[in-house]
């Protein structure tokens, strides 16, 4: 077996016209000469297409090349799931449904070796590529449900699991017009493996079909399961507010913000706020603000809660009614400002003062007059740098804040302990004087 003879045979058949016979040389040559042995061939072969083949023998010749050495790449490692999509993508473009079908069942019976999920990802989308392919270019939909269930019959889920594959499952049914499999798919994967993104996808299926009642549920099951869970509250509490029952909705969120552990609770403040603000329930968002700041001292609550006040409308005017900010709501906001600033002053909290104090700046020159904005402008404070000592002979320079406000607080104390001294001094200096005289006349 020898290529130089099979290419010399070959092109004696081209030269001869009888080109069925050199291609039938090429491939019995192909077939069973190692890839080692047949560049030359291989080669030789996509010349002779080219010259004399139609396009569709290009092609073949081409897939073939690229065939070979994807198989020579999975016998040194039948694990590299990359290759297998590439020669699953290979197969595809060529449209033989056979040759497709046992590159993916050779591909899947590559089981991971480990139990670890992270040796597990590239090869479970094998499965779902097997399983789409089956339904929409194979046409067989009993196949790619057989696909599905073998799928998640391997997969451990009492270790872990892959919601995308349930989710991908219960698709499916609904695109076969199978509901009650679908749910009970998404039933079984919450009571085998519980995963928010599977109470997601089962909420987004029943809402989709307007089952109100399922979605209460899933969402009470889900809240028990995990009631951490920040982002499932506010759905919760935004589907019965769709549904416009606000007493529900506000039940759910006040259950929410009192969760002792949450992973985003300030999501919850957040959207509890914004909507009383959007029923124009503002004395209840006040409420909220208020009970919010005896738990946290952030900046961000203290300048959302005066960007609130300046927003809230008088209650003689409509929410559309287009007005001048009232004075009333311009006193609300700096009242706001002057309680955070008197806070971070006090408990020295110079970097929260700092963004307070820009954004007071900033309200000022919206809607204050050039006395106020003057005020403000006069406590906005300047960078200095500073030294301090890290180790022995280590130092680190870093920028502090120098406040107008605390140097002119701290000359006034400073002056007035002067007078201070200064009248002390006075006063035993005049006992002083009184003792020397009565000690005088006594002697006289």
């Amino acid at each position: 077996m020898d290529e130089k003879l099979f290419i010399s045979y070959a092109r004696y058949e081209a030269k001869l016209k009888e080109f069925e016979r050199a291609r039938a040389i090429y491939k019995y040559a192909l077939d069973r000469l190692p890839r080692s042995r047949s560049a030359a061939l291989q080669k030789s072969y996509t010349t002779f297409e080219k010259q004399f083949g139609n396009r569709e023998g290009v092609e073949n010749t081409i897939l073939a090349k690229r065939r070979v050495q994807y198989e020579d790449q999975l016998r040194d490692n039948p694990k590299n799931y990359d290759i297998w999509f590439d020669l699953a993508r290979l197969e595809e473009t060529g449209g033989d449904v056979d040759r497709v079908r046992d590159v993916y069942e050779r591909a899947i019976a590559q089981i991971p070796p480990s139990q670890e999920k992270r040796h597990w990802r590239r090869y479970i989308y094998l499965w779902m590529f097997y399983a789409l392919w089956e339904e929409t270019r194979g046409q067989d939909v009993e196949r790619s449900r057989q696909i599905y269930t073998e799928c998640l019959k391997l997969i451990p889920h009492k270790k872990w699991t892959f919601a995308k594959m349930w989710l991908m499952k219960a698709q499916f049914e609904v695109r076969q017009m199978q509901l009650q499999a679908a749910r009970k798919t998404l039933g079984q994967a919450i009571g085998m493996c519980p995963k928010d993104k599977l109470f997601k996808g089962y909420i987004d299926l029943e809402r989709q079909l307007f089952e109100f009642a399922r979605c209460r549920t899933l969402f009470e099951k889900q809240i028990e399961w995990n009631p951490s869970n920040a982002q499932s509250w506010i759905q919760f509490a935004e589907l019965e507010r769709s549904l416009d029952d606000l007493e529900r909705a506000r039940g759910i969120f006040e259950l929410a913000v009192e969760q002792p552990t949450l992973d985003m609770p300030e999501l919850i403040w957040k959207a509890y706020i914004d909507f009383e603000e959007y029923e124009s329930e503002y004395e209840k968002a006040r409420d909220l603000y208020e009970r919010l700041l005896r738990k946290t001292d952030h900046v961000k609550v203290w300048i959302n809660y005066a960007k609130f006040e300046i927003n809230v409308p008088e209650s003689d005017q409509a929410e559309d009614e287009e007005r001048p900010v009232s004075a009333e709501a311009k006193t609300r906001t700096r009242k706001v400002f002057e309680r955070a600033h008197d806070l971070f002053k006090d408990k020295e909290m110079k970097e929260e003062r700092v963004d307070l104090l820009n954004a007071w700046r900033s309200f000022e020159h919206t809607h204050g007059s050039p006395e106020d904005i003057e005020k403000i402008e006069k406590q906005m404070p300047r960078k200095v740098k500073k030294r301090r000592r890290l180790e022995e002979d280590r130092f680190e320079e870093y920028v502090d804040y120098v406040f107008p406000a605390d140097d002119e607080s701290a000359a006034k104390m400073s002056k007035l302990l002067q007078m201070a001294h200064a009248w002390k001094q006075q006063q035993n200096s005049t006992v002083a004087n009184g003792t020397s005289s009565n000690g005088t006349d006594g002697e006289a």
